[in-house]
């Protein structure tokens, strides 16, 4: 008897464990979430003082915003599947804005020349990453992420600003690699990561490793890369008041190699005006020695330029589309654009107006 009801207490208490087993996974799978969103943008865009067309069609020498009349950005689809540990972010982009975003994707050796191949389907991936949430303030991610680096991001949605500025243009774009990110407490994170080289987003056809790391305070963040290249990097932003806000944003870039390097500031005042309309500024000072990445094409005798850069950004909310106006100006140290009359010239003047919808 004793046998028999000791073995009915152990039977009773597996069920009950097994029980409880079951309602926690379940309490799991509830807790788990799958997400879609994105978003669709178009514009239109002119110069004001150049050619709009054909071999001599001007543009600022910074990416995504530079098509000629009407033209098309990007779609973007993100897929995410977010447990209470764990998840899988798919993040895929479809446009110019998109293949310009990923265009350090590369694929195997197909051809047999001896160096990895551009054009395949990873170039419509953006981000492509796995996550672990160790504990409530560790979270380890690996795969492809955009870079923590600038004030500005890829995705229109994200930005005041259409166009984007020089720093963001020649900044790396997205990394693939390890990081993890500490929210020591309400005030303080850090984040440390081992990478690719920047913008080698498939796989390491080079063999070289970047190391990451960004220190944040209070909505300021500090960003380091050293690799092959070394750049330092700082964001803040304050609301002055309710309705004015200041962002700053400064880089300074240097290839280990060669010592060119590139260096720069940007201030971007944005006023809230109504509930759905906000003005906003970037005024942007960009430089480059020993020709830097090449972003401004123009040098003088030791390889130095610098541009200026002007943006007055209009965003006018209509529900989840935002109408963006948005007026530019482009002045370099040297003359890399040409006028009307096709005669160099160190100043470009354009207008776009676009459409961003986010879902």
């Amino acid at each position: 008897m004793k046998n028999l009801f000791t073995i009915a207490l152990l039977f009773i208490s597996f069920l009950s464990y097994a029980q409880e087993e079951t309602t926690g996974k379940a309490e799991e799978e509830k807790k788990k979430k799958f997400s879609f969103s994105g978003s669709a943008d178009v514009y239109y865009r002119t110069n004001i003082n150049a050619p709009n067309g054909g071999d001599n069609h001007q543009t600022p020498n910074t990416s995504f915003a530079n098509g000629n009349g009407f033209a098309i950005g990007m779609a973007n689809a993100i897929f995410a599947y977010e447990g209470k540990k764990v998840g899988a972010v798919a993040d895929l982009v479809f446009g110019p804005r998109g293949t310009d975003a990923v265009f350090g994707s590369l694929q195997w050796d197909i051809d047999g020349d001896g160096a990895p191949d551009l054009g395949n389907s990873s170039q419509v991936v953006n981000q492509l990453y796995v996550y672990w949430n160790v504990s409530d303030k560790v979270t380890l991610t690996f795969g492809n992420f955009n870079t923590f680096l600038g004030y500005e991001v890829i995705s229109p949605t994200g930005n005041f600003n259409y166009s984007t500025s020089y720093m963001f243009s020649y900044g790396p774009f997205s990394h693939t690699g390890l990081k993890m990110d500490w929210a020591i407490n309400d005030d303080w994170s850090f984040m440390a990561a081992i990478m690719n080289d920047n913008d080698y987003t498939n796989f390491n056809p080079t063999n070289n490793y970047t190391l990451g790391a960004q220190v944040g305070f209070k909505g300021t963040y500090l960003n380091f890369l050293y690799g092959p290249q070394f750049q330092v990097d700082l964001t803040t932003g304050f609301d002055i008041t309710d309705s004015f806000y200041l962002g700053l944003n400064s880089t300074y870039y240097v290839d280990n190699d060669t010592d060119a390097s590139f260096y720069g500031v940007a201030i971007y005042p944005q006023l809230q005006t109504s509930d759905s309309f906000a003005l906003g500024f970037r005024a942007e000072y960009f430089g480059e020695s020993k020709e830097g990445v090449g972003a401004i094409g123009g040098y003088d005798d030791n390889g130095d330029a610098n541009a200026f850069e002007f943006t007055l950004t209009g965003n006018y909310a209509i529900g989840d589309l935002m109408i963006i106006p948005e007026f530019r100006i482009d002045t370099t140290s040297e003359d890399t654009f040409v006028n009307s009359d096709l005669d160099p010239t160190g100043s470009l003047a354009s207008f776009l107006v676009a459409a961003v919808y986010k879902f």
